[in-house]
């Protein structure tokens, strides 16, 4: 094919369905049929320089002016408080409801693992000597020590800033990486059940266990649920890559891949509570039970959120993927 000759043949069509685009809110019928053929033609036209005399410079002006015709033809779907409504009252409870058989076996085989570390860190001196200097574990706990004072080292506001932004990427990267067979996910939760599990031995070794706990409860169980929600699905991803069921392999994933990208959002909302907990009310002055009163309504304001429109939604066949007109269309596979 002769690139010159078939440019100035076609140019005249391209800088009409240019112009047709920049004026695609004030065509008349019959403009709007013409940018929809020009659209049509221009598109093979692409195609045809691609695969017979690729030039870089003309192809990335006609993927540029093919892609904006689309749009214009297409148009965008915009996001609305009705998209906002739906994810937040049916499609990220529905998907943490669904994943409920990884994460909450994920977070008592958790829970166990960080009480034990505790027990053996405060029950054996030698280990503790390990961690650090005798005299810098006696300067992290005693009363106003490092471990009281970490959490009012720094304005509230800018502490949960913090906060939030080291726990909302600890769950992402569960999510994200629990496609490598969930082995990354375990890692992630053993650092983290490993740091609460060296507090609680060394405060506990030190008489002070009631203080740590009520540090740590207050925005502690919002916080570890979201952790553990996020690396039960992870490793439910990874068991998908492993075992998709009756859905092909890349389907699955997909389907799956998408929910776990909702949770993602919406679990840096619920870190966003835990963070604000953790940044206004673990160093605030109330006593020690309405402190924990406030992470324990929280938590159970969590979990009847999930269990009661998560359930609801499940069982109206809602899964925490996108709209079905939103997904890629699919194959069917053969029984």
């Amino acid at each position: 094919m002769d690139l010159d000759v078939f440019v100035s043949a076609h140019r005249a069509e391209w800088d009409r369905l240019d112009a047709l685009i920049r004026r695609r809110r004030r065509l008349t019928g019959a403009e709007a049929d013409e940018l929809v053929t020009l659209y049509q033609r221009t598109a093979t036209h692409l195609s045809l320089i691609r695969s017979s005399a690729p030039d870089p410079q003309l192809t990335g002006r006609l993927s540029q002016l093919v892609a904006r015709a689309r749009s214009a033809v297409t148009g965008t779907r915009r996001a609305s408080w009705r998209d906002v409504t739906r994810f937040l009252g049916r499609g990220f409870p529905a998907a943490v409801y669904r994943a409920r058989h990884w994460w909450v076996p994920t977070a008592l085989v958790s829970t166990a693992v960080a009480i034990l570390l505790g027990w053996w860190i405060g029950t054996h001196p030698e280990v503790q000597a390990s961690i650090a200097a005798p005299g810098h574990l006696r300067e992290l706990t005693r009363p106003g020590g490092g471990y009281e004072t970490y959490y009012s080292s720094h304005p509230a506001a800018s502490f949960a800033a913090q906060v939030w932004t080291n726990n909302a990427q600890a769950a992402a990267l569960c999510l994200v990486l629990g496609v490598f067979l969930g082995l990354p996910v375990l890692w992630i939760l053993f650092e983290n059940m490993l740091n609460l599990g060296v507090g609680f031995g060394l405060m506990s070794s030190a008489g002070r266990l009631d203080t740590f706990l009520g540090l740590v409860l207050p925005h502690g169980l919002l916080e570890l649920t979201a952790v553990f929600v996020a690396a039960g699905t992870g490793m439910r991803l990874g068991w998908t890559v492993i075992d998709p069921g009756p859905r092909t392999r890349r389907a699955a994933l997909a389907e799956e891949g998408r929910a776990a990208v909702g949770m993602a959002i919406g679990l840096a909302l619920v870190l966003f509570v835990s963070g604000a907990i953790e940044g206004f009310v673990t160093p605030s002055g109330l006593p020690t039970w309405a402190r924990i009163a406030i992470g324990v309504l929280a938590e159970l304001a969590f979990l009847t959120y999930v269990y009661v429109l998560g359930g609801r939604a499940v069982r109206e066949g809602e899964t925490g993927d996108l709209q079905e007109a939103e997904r890629s269309s699919t194959v069917p596979t053969a029984a």
